[in-house]
């Protein structure tokens, strides 16, 4: 009787369990417009307050006050948000303009392998035109894509508030949490609060460097082929490095497309996407597993599915948000006897979580 009752209960507590994360998914698409900006800057925050305390590291900075620190994180990165947004809204634009150069450029190329191989003999181009360029206008995919990329540039203001808010506040949110909890839930509370701090904020900072290092080699190497505009394209490649697995797809494909509409040439093309593949896998199967390790103890499976969810809610941001957000929710439910069975389910190594425990 006693296995049949916890059996009842397990089972109760998941169809809980799945009914709360179908309403939290509703709330989280209807609220899409509030909470992303929210999201963002606290990932920000999180990002910002790690580099603070790395910068407290440095022998010049050691002995400075954390309010200078913190100053100086904030006005650096006030500048290079402001400064993105300006390079995706300057880019696009002039890749906007060049749109119909690169047509042109492909035109040319197919045209120059159907005099080269032959196997266009007997086709009209300017019916296989018809059926290829006009249905298929490079300027108006290229104005979708600039276009879901340069929406991210009308949140980046309110990002920059609710961060220099959040970083104002963040000294005084441990005096909050004793008065709003009594004794042992404020202690459990700050506890899981450290967790979360710790393990998304060290992974969020370290994921940041080595997208920087990964969109510093990636524009020397657009820069060295002549592809135009490098700098946007690299800085394309380390944020879409935040997205698991498909994000280093993606930053590959964006500015090998670009090289071969503007160069209209396959050599060209492939020696750029080769050597933009051979810097993200150096970056993922090298530096990444030995910079950051085991930080983020989720399963491939349910990145993948998170990835999918959270994607689908919210687009390109959900995706860049979908592994923070899933693991403060595992680290959320390991913390109580309930919920704890189903988040080893979630878990990469289960050993791990078990040794910290």
């Amino acid at each position: 009787m006693n296995q049949e009752q916890a059996w009842q209960n397990t089972l109760r507590i998941a169809v809980y369990l799945l009914l709360f994360i179908i309403l939290f998914g509703w709330l989280l698409k209807v609220a899409q417009s509030f909470l992303l900006p929210v999201l963002m800057s606290i990932i920000s925050v999180y990002i910002l307050a790690t580099l603070t305390d790395w910068l407290g590291n440095f022998p010049v900075l050691k002995h400075s006050p954390e309010w200078m620190r913190r100053l100086m994180v904030l006005i650096g990165f006030i500048i290079s948000m402001f400064a993105f947004s300006h390079i995706l809204i300057i880019t696009g634009e002039q890749i906007l303009i060049s749109a119909p150069n690169y047509q042109a450029n492909l035109e040319k190329m197919l045209q120059s392998f159907s005099s080269r191989f032959s196997w266009a003999q007997g086709l009209d181009l300017s019916v296989l035109r018809e059926l290829i360029f006009e249905r298929i206008s490079v300027q108006s995919f290229i104005s979708y894509m600039i276009g879901a990329v340069s929406s991210f540039t009308s949140i980046v203001v309110l990002i920059i508030v609710y961060a220099m808010f959040l970083i104002a506040e963040k000294g005084r949110f441990s005096s909050r949490l004793s008065l709003a909890f009594p004794s042992q839930g404020a202690k459990r509370t700050k506890y899981l609060i450290m967790n979360i701090n710790k393990k998304i904020g060290d992974y969020l900072a370290v994921k940041t460097l080595i997208n920087i290092i990964l969109a510093t080699i990636s524009v020397i190497i657009l820069w060295l082929f002549g592809v135009e505009h490098a700098i946007f394209w690299a800085l394309i490649i380390g944020i879409l490095n935040y997205i698991p697995y498909i994000g280093s797809l993606l930053g590959v494909v964006f500015p090998v497309t670009l090289t071969l509409v503007q160069f209209g040439s396959i050599q060209m093309t492939l020696a750029v996407a080769v050597l933009l593949t051979m810097a993200q896998m150096y970056v993922g199967n090298v530096l990444e597993p030995k910079m950051i390790g085991k930080e983020i103890n989720l399963s491939p499976f349910v990145v993948l599915i998170s990835l999918s969810l959270w994607s689908s809610l919210w687009g390109i941001s959900g995706a860049i948000l979908a592994v923070p957000l899933t693991s403060v929710f595992v680290i959320i439910f390991a913390e109580f006897e309930s919920t704890r069975p189903f988040t080893l389910l979630l878990m990469d190594d289960v050993e791990q979580d078990t040794d910290q425990a």
